[in-house]
């Protein structure tokens, strides 16, 4: 795949730490939070391109993290991780600005085709931009 960034947002390790292992092993440049305070942080001193944002997590819940990065980086595509077969949380996410949900746990090459086609839409949007002179 080419270059682009992801960060993955998601407070269990296990799945975590797959995950990033999975990417990494398919030449993408992950990085991987625990919380969305963390990737919060984290937003205000790197660029991501997709960002995969677990639903349910403790503290500031994955909606809430949605809210806050599409004020920061609206460009920036956001694919929602449900579990607990909660299709209305990625429902809603998706009336938020994410731009798909994806069931846990995630098959690896369902999230892969998500991550390419996310990252195709915000080029998109960011040629758009620059042929519109916004950017």
């Amino acid at each position: 795949m080419e270059d682009f960034r992801v960060l993955i947002v998601d407070d269990e390790p296990d799945f975590l730490e797959t995950v990033l292992k999975r990417l990494k092993r398919r030449k993408i440049d992950a990085t991987g939070v625990s919380s969305g305070k963390e990737a919060l942080d984290l937003l205000e001193r790197q660029p991501f391109d997709v960002v995969i944002l677990d639903v349910r997590m403790p503290g500031m819940d994955g909606i809430e993290t949605l809210k806050e990065m599409k004020k920061r980086r609206p460009l920036m595509e956001v694919i929602m991780l449900t579990g607990h077969a909660s299709v209305e949380a990625g429902m809603q996410g998706m009336q938020l600005g994410a731009f798909d949900f994806v069931m846990k746990p995630a098959d690896i090459d369902e999230l892969l085709e998500k991550i390419r086609q996310a990252h195709e839409r915000k080029q998109l949007h960011e040629e758009r931009m620059r042929q519109s002179k916004l950017i």
